[in-house]
């Protein structure tokens, strides 16, 4: 019985399968055969192009953050030595003097009050 089925099987031709592959004619039997291989591959295919897609978005994403990151801590590094330079006692005299506050600099250290109960 297995005999028969491979004599009743037609055996095509490497040129001849070109050739209706080629008319049109095995196409549409050949599809319809293999609608769900074909339905998995084309998914396959969108979702490593989404895929894809979002790595590259991901990529740009991390990029402007690490620019922004430097330019930020450049800014904070120029802020800090800016308020490190006007706290120090003689630009704090300065400041005082050119707004025309009546502060006057200590001479003498400070000292500790104590108060006996």
């Amino acid at each position: 019985m297995a005999g028969e089925r491979t004599e009743n099987k037609k055996k095509i031709s490497p040129g001849s399968f070109i050739r209706e592959l080629l008319s049109g004619g095995i196409t549409s039997k050949l599809i319809l055969k293999n609608i769900w291989f074909i339905l998995l591959i084309t998914s396959l295919a969108a979702i490593y192009i989404a895929n894809r897609f979002h790595a590259e978005k991901v990529t740009r994403d991390i990029t402007r953050l690490q620019r922004e990151v430097r330019e930020l801590k450049a800014e904070s590094l120029s802020t800090s030595a800016e308020l490190m330079f006007i706290s120090r006692q003689s630009e704090v005299y300065r400041l005082v003097k050119e707004r025309g506050l009546e502060l006057e600099e200590l001479k003498a250290p400070a000292y500790k009050l104590i108060v006996d109960n």
